[in-house]
């Protein structure tokens, strides 16, 4: 900094100012600043300004599961939204979210000297494990749902469920299956309850409930058992991700089942390759981006802010895509002949 206001002329806390944005600096002064700076190829030394600011623009992000889309996606906008801040990452990725690994990830980050910390959570388990931990530092969750006493951000994902269930409803079906994901997963729980509730609401038993682990080849699986099913009620299935729709989708084509002609499909998630699928799918889609701004601008507002009365939790809608594995049915709904199987 020395040396940058040596060529410019000028003092260093005049550098100091004209790098922390200091509104007192003339334009023609800051030119010249910015000029040195240039030439010279300045960078400001990290380590120096923390110890001299007692702020590391740092902040930590726990995650696992970082293979599948949803929490992959989520850390990469986390990363993208906070870089727009200014701040820098430093990222955990731990294999299972538990008591003594979180412990041991927020020790970690804590010692790298992180100002927050964003913890991508959709396993109950997980949350459970969170909560019973301290931190120095403000903690916010992401995909864990609402139901938390953390503050956290998370797609609605009962309303995605629900707009995709009525959305086969609508186009004549009877009643709409669903493929669950895993049990422990906040976000299947969400999906699958708002599956149950918007039948409910429509005077219908909801039918079996099939689990998979967000992989194709647990929907393939599924499809299969689902395929026995056609020509006894089943005609639309509503599941949980979009990797377990494409197994369902190989799975039907493979027993003769048409799609969307026999049976409708819809997913969850609008992967890129969603649209590619073979036909293209219907699927709800979760804005990721949103979820990543929403989640930094939260965690900066606790940093600032400090202790808040109340816990905040955001939702952000998700929307649905209509694409071609769905289509509206010709014939009206039938009368209903006793439950469905259970």
């Amino acid at each position: 900094m020395a040396d940058v206001a040596r060529l410019a002329g000028v003092s260093h806390q005049t550098v100091s100012r004209v790098l922390g944005d200091h509104p007192n600096v003339r334009d023609e002064t800051r030119v010249k600043v910015l000029r040195a700076i240039e030439e010279m190829g300045y960078r400001r030394n990290s380590s120096a300004r923390a110890l001299a600011t007692r702020r590391t623009r740092t902040l930590g992000v726990v995650a696992s599961d970082t293979t599948l889309y949803g929490p992959a996606s989520t850390l990469f906008a986390l990363e993208e939204a906070a870089r727009a801040e200014g701040y820098l990452v430093s990222t955990v990725s731990l294999r299972k979210l538990t008591v003594d690994t979180l412990a041991e990830a927020l020790d970690h980050l804590g010692d790298g000297g992180v100002e927050g910390v964003v913890a991508i959570a959709p396993q109950r388990s997980a949350v459970e494990a969170l909560a019973g931990l301290r931190h120095p530092f403000p903690v916010v969750t992401v995909g864990s749902g609402l139901g938390v006493d953390t503050p956290c951000v998370t797609v609605d994902q009962h309303l995605g469920a629900r707009l995709a269930t009525a959305h086969l409803l609508a186009a004549g079906h009877r009643t709409v299956w669903h493929l669950a994901g895993p049990e422990d997963w906040q976000e299947a729980a969400d999906r699958a309850a708002g599956w149950r509730a918007t039948l409910e609401a429509d005077g219908i038993e909801p039918p079996l409930l099939l689990r998979g682990d967000w992989s194709p080849l647990s929907g393939y699986r599924a499809g299969q058992e689902l395929a026995g099913w056609v020509g006894r009620g089943l005609t639309a299935v509503f599941v949980a991700n979009d990797q377990m729709a494409l197994g369902v989708l190989r799975a039907l084509r493979e027993a003769g089942v048409r799609t969307p002609e026999d049976v409708a499909v819809v997913g969850f998630d609008d992967i890129p390759e969603s649209e590619f699928f073979a036909p293209p799918l219907t699927t709800v889609r979760q804005d990721f981006s949103a979820v990543g701004k929403h989640s930094i601008a939260l965690l900066l507002d606790l940093i600032e802010g400090g202790e808040i009365s109340t816990t905040p939790r955001i939702a952000i809608e998700p929307q649905l895509v209509v694409r071609a594995s769905t289509f509206p049915q010709t014939a009206q709904r039938a009368p209903k002949s006793g439950a469905p199987p259970t």
